[in-house]
């Protein structure tokens, strides 16, 4: 059955592409071989209207117009010029960029467009390569659910409605006419419209709760003046009015001494260091403090030394009034049960292929096939992720597949016996189908927004590759095409000093030198002195990364550049052990193993962020927007800084050890601050 109706729509695009006047429903019916078979005019209309929907939405644009000169009646073609893909040149340096651009996209819900969208452009012999040694690699994530439904809303112009949950607050329900999304620090934003506040607003798409639902009207109508990715910006950090003084625990608290004002080594007594910190708000800020625990103590201002007391305080009542372990862990079964998010869940969602998917395969096969000369069934097979076997069932079909007339000079001549016997091609009397189908939209505005973004984080001869790259493709793709990819962003928002990192690792890949790191692992607040031979750079959810053989460890290790305290680039020539294997990244940087702790967690409102910014593997509604949560994490100690500094608002319900050490810890930083 599917079959046939794959051969029933190519036998249609076939002749559709071959006419130039508009052919009559009537006709159509009378001619394209697979429609003789429907019994009745209203079951031929029912299929014919669903072959042309099927069409259209795989990028095969059917054209109407009057069938004669009365305009009585109306009829289809494809207009070769709509329908084939504009020629492009490409330079080998600016191909490889490209390529660079659609694997971006490998484990995003986009991934799939941003492959055909490489095929297309391979069928057309233009030599695009993804899989050549980069030593940089971008990866797009579209972890939300909603993003498809978002971005197809953009790309549409319609208007949606979906419950929200602000932080702090209930869900709501909204109605948005949205007109753009924007990637973030690794979070996808939509902005636009509210109907419902009469003004515009962002929403953060891991906070739509449940479907998004298009609502009927006119296209949505994007201003003029509107600039999504300025409008997309999360709260900005008030200025500092107020300076703290700390007396800090000497090797430890270094996230906070990367950004303190002043550093006063043992000026707090032995094994103390004085640190003067900018801050604004009081509150906030004791928050933060909390988190270190045992190892600081505010001296001034009074204002903020009694809030973090507060904070301390409020923790440790909480695990004094908490009920048993026992019976905490007694619960979980059922509640863990109607866990929502999964950490198996976190990867990517990738778009569902729809009927037309041979069918548009096919149409990108025979000009590869054509275009690229000598070419074998294992090419093809490798080329579109098929088994050798699939792609002779595919080369039968089209050997089956014509011009309305179907003899043996009208169909699409394929030598079947070389094929199965030596693995060679030959196709013939295919001219119609010789060029690939034009870029969709999806397709082209993934490659523009790859562009772009290897356009962020390049210099030198590379950025003038993209930019050349990136002209040539919005020359062929169209105005439509370009005003969606405007619409769409991915930010990199590196300071001065991030980027200059990158751009001496980038020296040192090329080179293949050794470097020297002074690195702050942010899970176990040390800094360590680490020797390494790198393999790449890659950006993951908007945060550069150093990807390297690490000598110490022994092993591949991911380095946050942000985290780079110090770097030395050595003369020493880098050498990575062959066995050593670039990390597979569709799940993010952080690489979670079986030695993980699982974290239960108990989290109100108003903390429910954690379940955004980190791995878990399972979260379940409680009552008042509260969460139950598991969260997986190479070192327990790190969770015990995070429930100090989520104070009241978490609080650890399993393993029962680590609640009584942030418990313990809690009790001990509050005795030292009230000192």
């Amino acid at each position: 059955m599917a079959e046939e109706k794959t051969r029933r729509q190519l036998n249609l695009v076939i002749c559709l592409l071959a006419t130039r006047r508009y052919l009559s429903a009537r006709e159509i019916r009378a001619t394209v071989q697979g429609y003789e078979r429907v019994a009745g005019d209203e079951a031929f209309k029912r299929m014919f209207e669903r072959d042309k929907d099927e069409l259209r939405a795989s990028g095969i644009p059917i054209e109407i117009g009057d069938v004669d000169v009365w305009g009585d009646e109306q009829g289809y073609r494809i207009s070769r010029a709509a329908y084939a893909l504009p020629p492009v040149e490409l330079r080998p340096d600016e191909a490889a960029v490209l390529g660079l651009a659609a694997r971006a996209w490998r484990f995003a819900a986009l991934g799939d467009a941003a492959t055909e969208a490489v095929r297309k452009l391979r069928a057309a012999d233009i030599p695009v390569d993804t899989e050549a040694h980069h030593g940089f690699s971008p990866v797009v994530g579209t972890h939300e659910p909603t993003f498809l439904a978002v971005w197809k809303a953009v790309r549409d112009r319609q208007a949606v409605t979906f419950d929200y949950r602000a932080p702090g607050r209930d869900v709501a329900r909204r109605t948005l006419e949205p007109w753009g999304v924007v990637n973030r620090h690794g979070h996808w934003y939509v902005a636009g419209y509210d109907r419902d506040r009469a003004a515009p607003r962002v929403f953060r798409l891991g906070r739509i709760v449940g479907p998004v639902s298009g609502v009927g009207g006119t296209p949505v109508e994007v201003p003029t003046d509107v600039d999504v990715r300025s409008l997309v910006s999360l709260e900005r950090p008030s200025e500092p009015r107020q300076l703290a003084t700390l007396c800090v625990r000497a090797g430890a608290a270094h996230e906070l001494r990367r950004q303190a004002e002043q550093i006063q080594v043992d000026a707090g007594g032995a094994g103390w260091d004085l640190v003067r910190y900018p801050y604004s708000d009081a509150t906030e800020f004791a928050a933060v403090l909390s988190g270190y625990g045992a190892h600081l103590r505010v001296l001034d201002p009074a204002e903020l030394a009694e809030a973090v007391v507060g904070q301390l305080a409020a923790v440790v009542q909480q695990y004094r009034g908490a009920r048993s372990t026992a019976a905490a862990e007694g619960s979980l079964g059922t509640v863990w049960g109607t866990a929502s998010r999964v950490d198996d869940e976190r990867g990517d969602r990738r778009a569902p292929m729809v009927g037309t998917a041979r069918l548009r395969r096919l149409l990108t096969l025979v000009p590869y096939a054509l275009n690229r000369g000598d070419v074998r069934v294992s090419d093809i097979a490798v080329e579109f992720g098929l088994s050798e076997r699939q792609v002779l069932r595919d080369l039968s079909l089209l050997w089956t597949c014509g011009l309305p007339g179907y003899l043996p000079g009208d169909l699409i001549d394929v030598d079947m016996d070389a094929a199965r016997e030596s693995g060679e091609v030959v196709l013939a009397n295919a001219e119609t189908l010789a060029a690939p189908l034009r870029l969709t939209t999806d397709e082209a505005v993934t490659l523009l927004v790859g562009l772009r973004l290897l356009g962020e984080l390049s210099d030198g001869a590379d950025s003038a590759a993209w930019q050349r790259a990136s002209a040539k493709l919005r020359e062929a793709a169209g105005s439509a095409v370009n005003e969606f990819a405007a619409a769409v962003d991915v930010r990199v928002e590196h300071p001065p000093r991030v980027r200059k990192l990158h751009s001496c690792l980038e020296e040192a890949l090329h080179q293949e030198h050794r470097v020297r790191l002074r690195y702050h692992s942010y899970y176990r607040d040390a800094v360590t002195d680490r020797e390494v031979d790198p393999m790449r750079l890659v950006l993951v959810d908007g945060f550069p990364y150093l990807e390297g053989w690490c000598r110490s460890a022994q092993d591949v290790r991911m380095f946050r550049l942000d985290r780079v305290l110090e770097l030395e680039v050595l003369s020493a020539p880098a050498q990575v052990p062959p066995h050593a294997q670039p990390r597979e990244l569709a799940a993010g940087a952080l690489q979670l193993t079986g030695d993980d702790t699982l974290v239960t967690v108990e989290l109100d409102a108003g903390a429910r962020w954690v379940t955004e910014e980190y791995v878990c593997t399972q979260v379940s509604e409680r009552p008042g927007g509260a969460l139950l949560a598991t969260l997986r994490t190479p070192d327990p100690a790190w969770v015990c800084r995070l429930m100090l500094g989520l104070g009241p608002a978490a609080r650890v319900v399993a393993p029962a050890d680590l609640a009584h050490r942030v418990a313990s810890e809690a009790r001990r930083a509050l005795e030292l601050n009230r000192a």
